[in-house]
């Protein structure tokens, strides 16, 4: 067990130290969304919220230290890569989102609220995002992102896809379509004279710029830090059930 709380922590430093802390806004910024869209997405995040609430508890109360201290490191791991920031558009920003480690991990639900732990940190103590902005911004990177994430790991293991070919893909499109969300989220907003499908069309040709690449990297980074765990957390990964003891005998 202590050689995989230092395995564990090491990996977090390891991802701390690679990753350039530039800070810009984050997501869609306070007061940016109009009041009824800022409040139709808070009353849909809201559900999603309290469900998350009841999975963490649970996993608190009755899961083994080692899988505590993984959903410690996954909530970290969301917070340290969505500090990765590249402006984007006004009122808005690119980002990594760190949401598909924790999903591919524990499923989606417990990453709803460790998502919305990390966003209203952000959007208090660092100004990014915003509290009236919350709800769309958890629904977009930590429902969307977290689902995503976590029926792409499932689908691309039962097609028989190498684990870490899995873990990228998974972690790449929780990151492409949390920001297909977001832009979305603006041209309902703001559908401007043309209407909504030309205002999605153009808010999703901004983000791609940057957004496609930084997905990319994501996928790359969450492969590189899950197969940290897998070398030194085996017997969580077991308790977890990611991968079953016959595929790690064929991976080892």
């Amino acid at each position: 067990m202590k050689k995989n709380k230092i395995a564990l922590t090491t990996s977090l430093i390891f991802t701390l130290l690679l990753i350039p802390k530039t800070v810009y806004a984050m997501h869609i910024a306070e007061g940016f969304l109009p009041m009824k869209w800022a409040g139709f997405w808070t009353v849909l995040a809201v559900p999603f919220l309290i469900i998350s609430v009841k999975k963490v508890n649970n996993i608190l109360k009755d899961e083994s230290p080692g899988i505590k201290m993984l959903l410690a490191l996954a909530g970290a791991f969301i917070f340290v890569l969505s500090s990765l920031k590249l402006p984007s558009l006004t009122g808005s920003c690119s980002h990594a989102t760190g949401i598909g480690l924790g999903a591919i991990l524990f499923g989606p639900w417990p990453m709803v609220l460790l998502g919305t732990i990390v966003l209203i940190f952000q959007a208090l103590l660092l100004a990014h995002g915003g509290i009236t902005t919350l709800g769309a911004n958890l629904f977009a990177m930590a429902v969307v992102g977290s689902f995503v994430a976590h029926f792409m790991f499932k689908l691309s293991k039962k097609v028989g896809a190498p684990v870490w070919f899995s873990v990228f893909l998974a972690a790449s499109l929780s990151d492409f379509f949390t920001y297909i969300t977001t832009a979305g989220q603006l041209a309902a907003a703001f559908p401007g004279n043309s209407g909504f499908m030309a205002a999605l069309v153009k808010f999703l040709s901004v983000f791609a710029f940057t957004q496609i690449p930084l997905a990319i990297v994501e996928g790359l980074l969450t492969v590189l830090v899950f197969n940290i765990i897998q070398e030194y957390g085996k017997n969580e990964l077991d308790e977890l059930s990611i991968i079953s003891r016959r595929k790690r005998h064929e991976l080892s």
